[in-house]
């Protein structure tokens, strides 16, 4: 079959949009686990547990725990990392509204999803 230069040319649109759609997935995968280390697993750990000096004394919950999961909705998630979380007027969970962006959040929320066993 003979194929026009349109015919080429759609082609190498579509190749090179999918190239830019395969590094624009790995670069924000590599985002999120920079996000995490940095952010988040000082309290929560590697693993999502929370099985670090700071986790237990903060109290964190472990997200490999189903039930854990089941209970924290996106919705709340999204709002504990942006406000943070206080208890009993102590400050469990600095804020991280003015930190990252909501698209960042919304990785780091897939990123804890990411636990559950």
């Amino acid at each position: 079959m003979k194929c026009s230069i349109l015919d080429m040319k759609i082609k190498l649109k579509f190749v090179a949009a999918m190239a830019v759609c395969l590094l624009a997935g790995r670069a924000q995968s590599a985002d999120v686990k920079e996000n995490w280390e940095k952010n988040c697993q000082k309290c929560h750990g590697p693993d999502g547990k929370g099985n670090t000096k700071m986790g237990r004394q903060s109290g964190v919950k472990d997200y490999t725990d189903p039930k854990v999961q089941a209970e924290l909705t996106d919705e709340k998630a999204m709002k504990a990392i942006k406000e943070g979380v206080i208890e009993k007027d102590k400050k469990k969970m600095e804020p991280y509204a003015e930190k990252l962006s909501d698209d960042e959040i919304k990785a780091l929320i897939g990123q804890l999803r990411s636990f559950k066993k």
